[in-house]
């Protein structure tokens, strides 16, 4: 006999959630109630996707489904002029830097990542402002990086820093090593098997397959492990998390 379907929604209402499900859009809640129930919505969210598995895999789908238009989400030219150098000499001399909490920190090139053995998926972005797009990504799997650099045990979450900002702040995004080793979380250079355009990232962009887009950190400049993310940015985990309070944990 197969085991029933366990989905999100299934999870939720055996844990006593369903009258909040069906019940919550009409309500006005207080700032600090709805800060209350959005939190918990966070963490019940990150706990369902640990429940259902660690490598329990975002829906893959065929070249017959990828968009005819992908659209691009957050910057799509960093002003930073070191960027901008990189981008004239087409990344040659870019390096990806792997620090923090790891015992043999290195510095990769493009064609170094480029010649590592690689993944390729299809998969489904899905934008927080609401509209999707299915996209061929192909890249280095992130945990080859991981097991190059060794991390130490105090290790906890990755913080991905990138070469784009808004006024001036730098965009930044972190998750957890769950999310860091698991099989379809990728460093791309390879979006529909061509090279990376700006617009979408170049030359490096993570994809994390399960959560929302704006995880998805592109112009990636720096990788640092960490045993924590107080002391980054305004310590929420990310630059839209500190600065409009999305959740950390976006799961989908």
């Amino acid at each position: 006999m197969m085991a029933p379907l366990l989905t999100r929604r299934s999870i939720l209402t055996g844990l006593g959630f369903s009258t909040i499900i069906g019940t919550t859009g009409g309500l006005v809640l207080s700032p600090s109630f709805r800060d209350l129930v959005l939190a918990s919505g966070e963490k019940l969210a990150y706990q369902t996707h640990r429940l259902i598995g660690r490598n329990a895999l975002a829906p893959e789908f065929t070249e017959a489904d990828l968009s005819p238009d992908f659209r691009t989400n957050g910057n799509t030219m960093p002003a930073s002029a070191e960027y901008q150098r990189h981008m004239e000499t087409s990344f040659a001399n870019w390096r990806l830097q792997v620090d923090g909490l790891v015992a043999a920190p290195q510095a990769f090139s493009l064609a170094a990542l480029k010649a590592m053995p690689a993944r390729a998926q299809i998969t489904r972005h899905d934008c927080v402002e609401g509209w999707s797009a299915i996209g061929k990504w192909t890249g280095v799997p992130l945990a080859a990086l991981l097991t190059q650099v060794k991390l130490l045990p105090t290790a906890r979450y990755l913080v991905l820093h990138c070469a784009d900002d808004f006024s001036g702040n730098a965009y930044y995004e972190s998750i957890d090593l769950v999310d860091a080793f698991h099989p379809q979380t990728m460093l791309a250079h390879t979006m529909n098997d061509q090279p990376l355009s700006v617009g979408h990232g170049a030359p490096l962009r993570l994809r994390v397959e399960r959560q929302l887009g704006y995880k998805q950190a592109k112009y990636i400049m720096r990788i640092e492990a960490t045993a924590t993310l107080a002391n980054i940015g305004l310590g929420k985990g990310g630059y839209w998390e500190d600065q409009i309070g999305y959740d950390w944990y976006a799961g989908i």
